[in-house]
């Protein structure tokens, strides 16, 4: 990891952790199916999201809880499960602008993407409710390795970084790239 490598123990599993390389980065990343993300590391904890395009292309989120840790030296991997009953576990390389996802989509969200397609904040009895009716099995997973084709430090804890729906974001916004 560093040039003294800190090995983990069951007394101590957890390697020294520096996330200044991600919290406060917003990143947009293609899978290799196609589908377009964005991502803001708000803070430690909070990411804001933005799907531009794919199975739920159109839905926003944000303050979602997330686990955040380094694995490495610029390894990054970010967790979380959302109201939806999907489960998210994001790998992010920025030095390599590489990313690795598994999306566990429940069985309602497979069938009926389009349920989720909103800015979520706004809908989350909603959410909630078509998670506990189901149905949840069998899990729709899909694992998938990203090329990062934007990332930037916008700063942490700014509300304005991800503050409308993909399609109110100007023609090409998402297609930059650094």
């Amino acid at each position: 990891m560093n040039d003294a490598p800190h090995a983990t123990t069951v007394a101590d599993p957890v390697p020294p952790q520096d996330l200044s390389g991600i919290v406060g980065h917003r990143f947009i990343y293609t899978y290799a199916n196609g589908w377009q993300y964005e991502m803001y590391v708000k803070n430690d904890h909070t990411i804001d999201y933005r799907i531009h395009s794919g199975m739920v292309g159109g839905r926003w989120v944000k303050d979602q809880r997330v686990d955040l840790v380094q694995l490495d030296d610029d390894s990054y991997k970010v967790s979380w499960t959302e109201p939806t009953g999907t489960s998210v576990a994001v790998d992010v390389m920025p030095g390599k602008r590489r990313l690795h996802g598994v999306i566990f989509f429940p069985h309602w969200v497979e069938e009926h993407g389009e349920r989720t397609v909103c800015f979520q904040n706004e809908h989350l009895d909603e959410m909630r409710a078509y998670r506990d009716k189901g149905p949840t099995y069998p899990i729709y997973v899909v694992p998938e390795f990203a090329r990062i084709t934007l990332f930037e430090y916008v700063g942490a804890d700014d509300e304005s970084v991800i503050s409308v729906a993909p399609g109110d974001l100007p023609a090409g916004w998402s297609s930059r790239t650094n």
